[in-house]
């Protein structure tokens, strides 16, 4: 018998949600819900809005699931998360904390696959320049710019292999910059291991790379010089336009005009040097005895523009602080900057004097090796006063100096 009271009526059951229902829902001034069933509803914003929330418990807690906007995220994708949430409610997890967690790693990958070598390589730069000197800093950019960026830069550093750095560096040996080869090798450890300690890979690829299986051995004493006239004169050209600082530049234009050795250049002081009697004497670094270099009328120009720079300090090229020189990789770095990497060194200019002086000016030798502050010996084997020839010597200065400005 049916005691059921007329009248009265069974609880009602929500009726799924249609595609239909969705896409017409329109605004109203308070926000409102169109119900799926099972916690899922489709919250219709003031602004036009249609968000899909899913309310469940978790921890005797009511809790609500943001899963996208509609229609992006489709009524069978809305049903579909439901269902994984669901089933992560059953073994006892928060949907909410879950996502939450998924968020971190997908936003993790994805930085890790925007991670390109030189993106790292530049943020690895950026946090060491502060504590290097000007002109190491210059010469790693200039190595990264010109040896490893142009291959490795744009690739992911998390896809990079051996194979990949192998490549680059044989490419550095190829052309005989063996040094170069060897730097940059090290440069891109340093970078591999900074990209290891952000978690962006987790072993560096250049480790197992020898400089001896890649790099031609190098013969003890050689130093890159040109000494063919007619590449000279590109070079002092370059030269003249390097837009670094004044004191670097002044260096850079005396260095071929003098030959000195560069650590003698970078330490010269102004008190070995006589402006009127147009002489700059110091010790030999190698020998402690003391060296005479004339000075031609262009170097006294370039040292008084120079002396109300430095003058007031001991270095006539000072560095940050007057009481020190300038880096002993100002100059090297400069060379690089103007494009001379591996042609030309500091100290290669003493064999680009050496060579065009003798083959090209027909200078007397004895008179080249003197000023090059070498061991010079008589016919008898007794060692010349470093002070000989010095009116000769100051002719050739002078002719030396003539000619590189005709250059």
């Amino acid at each position: 018998m049916d005691t059921t009271k007329r009248g009265s009526s069974m609880p009602k059951r929500i009726a799924p949600l249609t595609d239909l229902q969705a896409s017409k829902a329109k605004p109203k001034p308070d926000e409102y819900k169109l119900s799926d069933g099972g916690g899922l509803h489709l919250l219709i914003t003031p602004s036009g809005g249609k968000l899909w929330r899913l309310q469940y418990r978790f921890g005797g807690k009511q809790k609500t699931l943001a899963m996208g906007q509609y229609p992006a995220v489709s009524l069978a994708d809305a049903r579909q998360r439901r269902e994984d949430a669901r089933k992560l409610l059953a073994s006892s997890q928060d949907p909410a904390v879950v996502k939450k967690h998924q968020k971190v790693i997908e936003e993790e990958q994805a930085a890790i696959a925007g991670a390109t070598f030189e993106v790292v390589a530049r943020e690895w730069f950026a946090k060491n320049e502060p504590v290097w000197s000007t002109g190491h800093a210059t010469t790693v950019i200039n190595r990264l710019n010109h040896d490893v960026f142009p291959y490795l830069g744009e690739k992911p550093v998390i896809e990079i292999k051996a194979a990949d750095v192998r490549s680059v560096l044989l490419k550095i040996g190829a052309r005989g910059a063996t040094e170069t080869g060897q730097r940059v090798k090290i440069i891109s450890g340093q970078i591999f291991r900074y990209a290891i300690g952000q978690g962006l890979i987790e072993h560096d690829p250049s480790v197992a790379l020898r400089p001896s299986e890649l790099f031609a051995k190098r013969e003890a004493g050689h130093h890159a010089a040109i000494t063919d006239p007619k590449e000279l004169a590109p070079l002092l050209r370059a030269i003249d336009c390097y837009q670094g600082t004044a004191v670097v530049k002044a260096a850079l234009r005396l260095l071929p005009m003098l030959f000195v050795r560069p650590g003698e250049l970078q330490k010269m002081k102004w008190s070995e040097v006589d402006l009127n009697t147009s002489e700059w004497r110091y010790l030999v670094t190698k020998t402690k005895t003391l060296h005479t270099v004339p000075l031609p009328q262009q170097a006294i120009a370039i040292l008084q523009k120079l002396q109300p720079v430095t003058g007031s300090g001991q270095y006539v090229f000072s560095g940050r602080t007057a009481a020190r020189p300038m880096s002993n990789m100002a100059m090297t770095a400069a060379l690089d900057y103007i494009g001379y990497r591996d042609r030309q060194t500091p100290h290669g200019f003493r064999a680009t004097a050496r060579t065009i002086l003798d083959e090209v000016l027909g200078f007397r030798p004895d008179y080249i090796e003197h000023q090059l502050a070498h061991s010079v010996r008589d016919p008898l084997g007794r060692a010349y006063n470093r002070t000989t020839h010095l009116e000769e010597r100051r002719k050739m200065m002078q002719a030396w100096a003539d000619y590189l400005a005709g250059c």
